[in-house]
This record gives structure tokens, sequence and C-alpha cells, in this order.
């Protein structure tokens, strides 16, 4: 069925789900969610809308069933520790790869579908200011990449300042298969936040704030990327450290060393552990259960060590 035109801001959100259908039916499944939540609150009244909405929560029920055995769907946390760690993946893949000054549609791909998964976090309640900022910067990197290939000129590689930046309004023209048109022209407007409502259903509850516009005048040098951000096997190209260049690909996923003195942690007299240090700590936990899921194990060791440091010694 073909998508009605009040919604296309859904469009290439619809379209990384088809992508991920196999590849990853966790991204698919959230990334239809997100797209039905924000169709709902587009035009949920229209005909058209909202038969093409029905469909799509038809699709989404049988997908939960199908995957009712995955902790992913049925424990929000869990769900919201794999997207974000996908979309860091991406990030981070494409970063490099930015870095280094090697531009191609893939890596354009990667910057703009990472920013997309920042706009399906939604569905978990309102985005962290780092994942707001990461957005930001990877969908402005997307269009700034694309424009300068299709005009022929160099990009600049790395972090460089937005400064009142035009976002292209043919973005993905020209047989590229990444990122297609935007809505109404640009990349400045997304649509608002939305959480999943409690209960077995599928919700439509809006969530609390809205999505920044437009590029901020801000300089990226000191972008942090959270841990557990490293490329995944199913992106374009898996990219080692320059530090690893050179080493079997077994040496490279060994993953760091445990350090003996954690593996007896007790936790130190006189720490005091603030609700933010317990955050913190479940945050690490989750992004190495992420990482495991791509047999991850040096980034999961390294999270696992972070968390019990901080638990036992209240520093990172």
């Amino acid at each position: 069925m073909a998508l009605p035109a009040q919604l296309r801001p859904i469009q290439h959100h619809l379209r990384t789900a088809q992508e991920h259908e196999n590849r990853d039916p966790v991204v698919s499944y959230y990334c239809r969610l997100y797209a039905m939540q924000t169709g709902m609150k587009l035009d949920s009244k229209t005909p058209d809308c909202r038969k093409f909405l029905v469909k799509l929560m038809d699709q989404l029920e049988s997908m939960k069933e199908e995957l009712s055995d995955n902790e992913s769907i049925t424990q929000e946390v869990v769900g919201n520790a794999h997207i974000e760690n996908y979309a860091l993946k991406l990030f981070l893949y494409a970063d490099n790869e930015d870095r280094a000054g090697r531009f191609h549609k893939n890596m354009i791909k990667s910057f703009y579908s990472s920013s997309l998964l920042m706009d399906v976090l939604s569905v978990f309640g309102e985005l962290s200011e780092e994942n707001i900022q990461h957005r930001k910067y990877a969908r402005w990197k997307a269009t700034y990449i694309h424009n300068c290939l299709k005009n022929g000129e160099t990009p600049q590689p790395g972090p460089i300042a937005m400064e009142g930046a035009e976002e292209a309004d043919e973005f993905g023209a020209e047989g590229f298969s990444g990122p297609g048109p935007s809505h109404e022209g640009s990349f400045r407007s997304s649509p608002p936040s939305h959480n999943l409502s409690p209960g077995p259903g599928i919700g439509f509850a809006p969530g609390p704030g809205s999505v920044p516009t437009g590029p901020p005048g801000t300089n990226y040098n000191n972008i942090q990327i959270p841990p557990g951000a490293h490329a995944p096997a199913n992106t374009p190209a898996e990219l080692q450290p320059s530090s690893d260049a050179g080493k079997p690909a077994a040496a490279v996923r060994s993953g760091p060393a445990v350090d003996p003195s954690l593996l007896t942690a007790q936790q130190q007299g006189g720490v005091q552990l603030t609700p933010e240090d317990f955050t913190r700590a479940q945050k690490f936990c989750k992004y190495a259960g992420s990482a495991l899921q791509y047999e991850d194990v040096g980034t999961a060791v390294q999270n696992l060590q972070k968390a019990l440091k901080l638990l036992t010694t209240g520093k990172e």
C-alpha cells in the first residue's frame, strides 16, 4: 500500500524498518512502532491514512507475537539499549570514515540512519541531550557530505562548525539508495517525541518535550561517543582502530584483559553512591548486553568492568 502524502515524514523510518527486516528484527519493529505512533499524530482521520496506519498496527502486533521470546521486545529497558547501541555503532562507523577522509555513499547512509534511529529512541521517552546532539550532527553531516559529493567538491573531514548550513531538498537523488527526499524539503523538522503507553497493547501516548529544530552554530570537536559504540559486523565495513592495524582479526576480537582486582571486588567502606551512579552503572550493563548481541566481547568486558569499578569505588 502506497504511503499517503500526509505521512511522508515517516517514510525514511519505514524504509529503515524494511531494510532491517531480516538483519535485525528488533530495529525493524521499533522503527515501525515509531512510524505508527508518529503517523497517528500526523493524520489518523483521513481514510487513506487511517487504512495505512491500521495495516501498520496489524503488522506490529504480528511482529510482537513472533518476537515474544525476545527481551528487546518484552522489556523496554533492553529494547532501548539495543536501539541506542545500534544507532551509536552506525554513528561511530560513519564518524571514523569521515575523520579518515573516506567519503562514500555507505558512510552518508550510516550517518543518516543513525539519526533516524535517534528519532526512534523517543518511543522510550524523552531523548537525552547527548543523543539530541548526536542526531543533529549526524543528520547535518549526511547532508553536508552528500551535497559536497554531488557538487564535485571535497568535504572537510571531521567535526566542523555547522554555520547556517542549508539542508539538501533532493537528498538521496541520483541513484543513491540511502535516505531519500525529506518531508517539506528539509531535515529541519522532526516529529514530536512519543512514549510507549503502559499495558500489553500498542500505545500512542505523546511524550514530553519536542525536538529542537535547525542546525546549531556549534563546533563538534568535543562530541562524546558513549561506551559500547563500535561498528557491528552488519555495518557497511568494519573498521579496526589504527593501533590494531596488521593484527589478526582474532587478536582484535579477544578484547581487553580483565582487571584481576575486579574479580573479587567488594564495595569500599564509606562509598556513597548517588542515584546518578546507579543509573550510570545500569547503562554500562545495558551497553555490555547489547554488545554481546554482536559478539563484541571486548566492548562487553570494558563496560562490565566500568560498572563494577563504579559500584565498588564510586568512581569511573
